[in-house]
């Protein structure tokens, strides 16, 4: 099934970039993005999409939110578009919750190949915003591998080198774990940091997560079939034995994913495929970790770009920003 849609600018208000609506933002209320075509190959898979302000009909993928999954799944042709699309959305969705009654943006940010992407893109699209709004930005992350920030694998060690020498948030609003504590001490002290910084919620509720996922289907360091996906207690886990090098390391547990107010999934590569057709079509008794990711009141987005799409038969948006 190909879905497509045509993205543009309204007469008037911000854009919105690719997979955001306008119901997703404030900022976006004075806009007016056409509605998407969304062509089926079966039929009789067709939905009926539902209403919106001002007349604009949602796609049949964002209708499909409705459910507990897969969410609403944008497909790039390249991951260099898909990057750039993500750094607008982190923009605009900064902008809009600094504009609310908050006057604050959280976000947490995951490792891998998403460091590179982002450092290459966001600085850019957050520049026009200035320094005075990424002063009121709270970055956390939402796992770490317990080493010290200087080796090649400390994921907050890879984003200070790489993008927040050049995107100018405060140290003191950065959340890091602390490697040199043993990895239990280390969970609870930065769950400590996470309830200071999100004072007067039961539990840390994000406005942005932006997640990976592996080729054996984890995401954050929860693995398949860990005792750690049936952590309900606890915000931050230790973890010991992780199956991928190091072995120690610090996560968010399910209950602060499943807080968020928006969870975007990224995930680019041929190596992705057959995953991601498990974990977005396949009703699996045991379901993979990145699969238990479901928002209790958030959003759900999957950005992904061709190759990593090529299995899914499931509707899709399908973008260009040519």
């Amino acid at each position: 099934m190909i879905a497509q849609r045509i993205n543009e600018r309204g007469r008037t208000g911000c854009p919105t970039p690719p997979g955001f609506h306008s119901w997703d933002c404030a900022c976006a209320t004075s806009s007016r993005p056409k509605a998407s075509r969304v062509v089926y190959q079966d039929q009789s898979s067709r939905r009926r999409t539902g209403g919106c302000r001002e007349g604009f009909r949602l796609p049949a993928a964002a209708v499909a939110m409705a459910s507990p999954a897969p969410g609403l799944i944008s497909v790039f042709s390249s991951s260099q578009e898909l990057g750039a699309s993500l750094a607008q959305l982190v923009a605009q969705q900064a902008a809009c919750c600094l504009a609310g009654a908050r006057a604050r943006f959280t976000l947490g940010l995951s490792g891998g190949s998403l460091v590179s992407m982002l450092a290459r893109e966001l600085p850019t699209a957050a520049a026009p915003a200035g320094p005075a709004s990424l002063a009121r930005w709270t970055l956390g992350f939402c796992d770490e591998r317990l080493v010290p920030f200087e080796h090649a694998e400390s994921t907050y060690g890879l984003y200070r080198t790489h993008l927040l020498s050049r995107l100018p948030i405060p140290d003191s609003q950065v959340i890091t774990v602390n490697p040199e504590l043993p990895v239990e001490e280390a969970a609870e002290d930065y769950a400590k940091k996470l309830r200071q910084a999100f004072q007067g919620d039961s539990i840390p509720v994000f406005d942005l997560l932006i997640l990976g996922v592996g080729p054996d289907g984890h995401t954050c360091s929860l693995f398949p079939d860990h005792p750690l996906l049936q952590e309900r207690e606890k915000i931050v886990a230790p973890i010991s034995d992780s199956p991928k090098p190091p072995p120690q390391r610090v996560t968010l547990t399910l209950p602060v994913l499943n807080a968020a107010r928006t969870i975007i999934f990224v995930a680019t590569g041929e190596g992705k495929a057959a995953v991601l057709k498990r974990i977005l079509e396949d009703k699996e008794e045991n379901p993979l970790p990145a699969a238990l990711v479901q928002p209790r009141t958030g959003k759900l987005c999957w950005f992904l770009d061709e190759a990593a799409a090529r299995l899914l038969t499931v509707p899709f948006e399908k973008h260009s920003t040519l």
